[in-house]
């Protein structure tokens, strides 16, 4: 259940397996006019590249070589500027900034093309399962019935609420504001990060002279923002970019969402498994949402490939409580992070201005220190293991 990134991967992934799969997917999609983009990490790539969706993509994305935070909050202790280089990683790059609208095409198309799996455009609004199935009734009267019903179907998932996994959620007094730039200097592959009072400011690369731009700002600034011309919008973001990319031009239309967080406390029950943003939610802070949602893809897919050696039952509970196991440490331990670095950038207080000016000096000026922090933001050596195990290798070129 799905039709973004998450779910389509994940059907991928199962139908290479030789498994029959169905992507209900909603017939609406996002406009195109907000052409909203995701920065995926060098992990991600290796998976979309097995895929074979890699050359529909090659000319839309631009490579994140290095990351630039900014410290722009105007406190009286004020954190240095901090560059994170993939190359000391020995990576070219950290990955990929991809339009979403591009990246679904693709996958849609190579889905469509892919033996054992069907698209079928429909709105599921109950599941219920029995002792060999789930059923899904869908808003046409259609019922559709499978081993196992995975739940890619977003923050508001109807899969989470039949599985009755238990669910904390959190709002934060922030908006988020998405549009994409063209400007006049050359962003050379680096994605700038300022953190302002009320939430990170952050440009990342496009092909060409362009970014996309993900502003956290307070409700009534994002309400204000959101109501200006675009020529007057434009001045102002070249205004709280300090002209670092020289004068700002909208490409696309704005888009405006609240931040909120959620993380469930399993991922899979019965005869349902959550994956994406039906398990998990995050501020857009340090590319981590559709990058754990495709590691989410992997390890279930892993856990269903592990599972049929023993049972022909793809939700057999051996096989959700592997994927439960694999999911918990990386997905509960990132949303805390972000979590944590998301409220810091709030707290008013002098003790979390110096803890922070304290940690990003050290990281500015130890190359151990900066090193590990940048390894801490890539995926567990796990996630690399069970790629290997799904046949997905780095050297593939497609």
């Amino acid at each position: 259940m799905g039709g973004g990134p998450t779910g389509l991967v994940t059907a991928l992934l199962l139908a290479h397996q030789g498994l029959r799969v169905a992507v209900l997917r909603p017939v609406t999609r996002e406009p195109a006019q907000f052409a909203r983009t995701t920065a995926l990490l060098t992990s991600s790539i290796t998976l979309v590249r097995h895929l074979r969706i890699w050359p529909a993509l090659a000319d839309a994305v631009a490579p994140l070589k290095k990351m630039r935070l900014i410290d722009d909050r105007d406190r009286l202790i004020r954190a240095p500027t901090v560059t994170f280089d993939a190359g000391e990683l020995g990576l070219e790059e950290f990955g990929f900034n991809i339009p979403n609208a591009a990246l679904n095409r693709a996958l849609e198309a190579v889905a469509a093309q892919t033996a054992g799996l069907t698209l079928i455009g429909g709105e599921a609004t109950e599941i219920a399962s029995d002792r060999d199935n789930a059923h899904v009734l869908c808003a046409d009267g259609r019922s559709l019935s499978a081993n196992l019903v995975i739940g890619a179907d977003g923050r508001q998932s109807i899969a989470r609420k039949a599985s009755a996994i238990a669910t904390r959620s959190w709002r934060y007094p922030q908006t988020a504001l998405t549009v994409n730039l063209a400007h006049s200097v050359d962003h050379l592959g680096i994605s700038s990060e300022f953190h302002t009072r009320s939430g990170p400011f952050t440009l990342v690369p496009l092909p060409g002279q362009a970014s996309s731009l993900v502003a956290v700002v307070s409700p009534d600034d994002g309400q204000r923002l959101m109501s200006l011309e675009p020529d007057v919008l434009a001045q102002e973001l070249t205004r709280r970019a300090h002209h670092l990319l020289g004068p700002l031009t909208l490409t696309s239309k704005p888009a405006a969402f609240p931040l909120s967080g959620h993380a469930v406390t399993g991922f899979a029950r019965g005869r349902i498994a959550l994956v994406g943003d039906a398990a998990h939610g995050l501020p857009p802070i340090g590319a981590q949402g559709l990058n754990l949602g495709l590691r989410d893809a992997v390890h279930l897919a892993d856990a269903v490939l592990a599972g049929r050696r023993h049972s022909s039952d793809v939700a057999h509970p051996a096989v959700l409580s592997a994927y439960n196991r694999s999911r918990r440490a990386d997905v509960w331990s990132r949303t805390a992070a972000i979590d944590i670095v998301n409220r810091s950038l709030l707290a008013t207080l002098l003790p979390f201005d110096a803890a922070r000016s304290l940690i990003l000096s050290a990281a500015r000026d130890i190359p151990l220190l900066r090193r590990q922090l940048m390894q801490a933001g890539l995926p567990p050596p796990a996630f690399e293991a069970a790629m290997r195990r799904l046949g997905i290798r780095a050297d593939d070129a497609s």
